[in-house]
């Protein structure tokens, strides 16, 4: 079958993956674009999660600054090597991310894990609270209740967003396509979101 190189490019663009890949991974579904997709994201994600651990201590400190200069993100995204941190694609993911932040009202914290318990209790507390669980089984309203709070602290987090640059993917499967594509670990560090008038609070480890 005939791949043309617009078709790669395209689905380059979209995955974030190398020429190379893009070009195999049309290939092997016959030039079908959403398998293409689907076949480097199972590919991508595989690869990027044997480099999770890996520790990232160099990377960039980028801005973002919303049409209206009313709000503004600093993010510090980290890699492995400076080599990485100079390429095109890594400074791109990384404005890409404070975007992200910017256009995300709900999102204060990197994951869930950074979320302090206090507002994870509080969440509880409140779902807990509601009138269709009250006459439930308690083994079926328990299993409710944590469905709804994870769903509930999903929005507070970075990672677990709709990314901007493909709906299809979240934030962290975004840039686990990039830690495949650039072979490095990458980690979100911290992010400040500036909303004017507001008093504002680093977000991170």
């Amino acid at each position: 079958m005939n791949i043309t190189s617009e078709q790669i490019k395209e689905l380059r663009e979209k995955t974030g993956a190398g020429m190379l890949n893009c070009k195999n991974a049309l290939i092997e579904n016959n030039g079908d674009f959403t398998k293409a997709i689907e076949f480097l994201r199972q590919k991508g994600l595989a690869s990027a999660e044997k480099k999770v651990t890996r520790q990232t201590k160099q990377g960039v400190i980028t801005s973002y600054i919303h049409t209206g200069s009313k709000i503004g993100v600093l993010i510090e995204v980290n890699c492995e090597t400076d080599f990485v941190a100079r390429r095109t694609e890594f400074t791109s993911l990384a404005r890409t991310l404070a975007m992200q932040i910017a256009s995300s009202n709900s999102v204060n914290y990197i994951s869930v894990k950074d979320i302090p318990q206090t507002i994870v209790e509080s969440e509880r507390r409140i779902e807990s609270e509601r009138e269709d669980l009250k006459d439930k089984p308690e083994k079926i309203r328990e299993s409710i209740l944590n469905g709804r709070v994870e769903k509930n602290l999903k929005t507070y987090t970075l990672l677990n967003q709709a990314c901007i640059r493909d709906p299809n993917l979240t934030v962290e499967e975004y840039i686990k396509n990039h830690i495949s594509l650039l072979g490095e670990n990458i980690q979100v560090g911290k992010f400040v979101k500036f909303i004017l008038g507001e008093e504002n609070e680093e977000k991170g480890e």
